[in-house]
């Protein structure tokens, strides 16, 4: 019998189960109403549970708030982040990211959008800990997603003299302009002008 044969695979307790379901009804409301909608009487009214059940979780608006935070940057991550390193390094795998980033705001049921792109806006000028919190989960996945560049210029599909944060500063925007886009314009016109803008820059930084 081999080793994996013999791990026990531990289940999730009921309050672990408590606190995901709540997490899950925060994002969806942090996406349609941003996160400073979000408090303990509002979240007990949509998930059924009674004040003192969420007090249990979450003993404050502000935990409850950087607690939503990190579960949509893990939601985001599994959806957009993972699936695409399963491509092959390079512009496949850029493309992929891409492609993800684009849909997963539908796939997620997210209402009102990405939930880390409105709270960078929600707390653009709100100087605390939540604003701190957001600038941080934003620097990380800007550090992420130039490392997807880095490997690009390494497989000689990008010039040599790429600036990868430059990069990423033109495809963050492609991304941030097609959430406005879709609003306006509907999602298939947006997509359309995105994948373009995408194929103009590979371009302009093509080896």
């Amino acid at each position: 019998m081999t080793p994996a044969a013999n791990t026990v695979v531990a289940q999730p307790s009921k309050g672990e189960e408590t606190r995901a379901l709540i997490l899950a009804a925060a994002v969806e409301q942090a996406s349609a109403g941003g996160f400073e909608s979000l408090t303990i009487g509002t979240l007990a009214g949509r998930t059924g549970l009674s004040k003192s059940g969420l007090f249990a979780h979450f003993g404050s608006k502000l935990e409850l708030q950087v607690a939503a935070l990190d579960e949509a940057s893990r939601q985001f991550t599994e959806t957009v982040f993972l699936p695409a390193l399963k491509a092959p390094r390079g512009l496949k795998r850029l493309q992929a990211l891409f492609e993800n980033w684009l849909s997963w705001p539908l796939h997620a049921k997210l209402p009102g959008g990405c939930p880390v792109d409105l709270a960078t806006r929600e707390y653009q000028h709100r100087p605390g800990s939540m604003r701190e919190t957001v600038l941080e989960r934003q620097r990380h996945m800007e550090r992420e997603l130039r490392r997807m560049v880095e490997l690009a210029i390494g497989t000689g599909e990008l010039r040599p003299d790429t600036d990868s944060a430059h990069f990423v500063f033109e495809f963050m925007g492609i991304i941030l302009v097609f959430y406005r886009a879709e609003l306006v314009h509907g999602r298939e016109q947006a997509r359309r002008h995105a994948r373009l803008a995408l194929e103009r820059l590979i371009r302009d930084y093509a080896a």
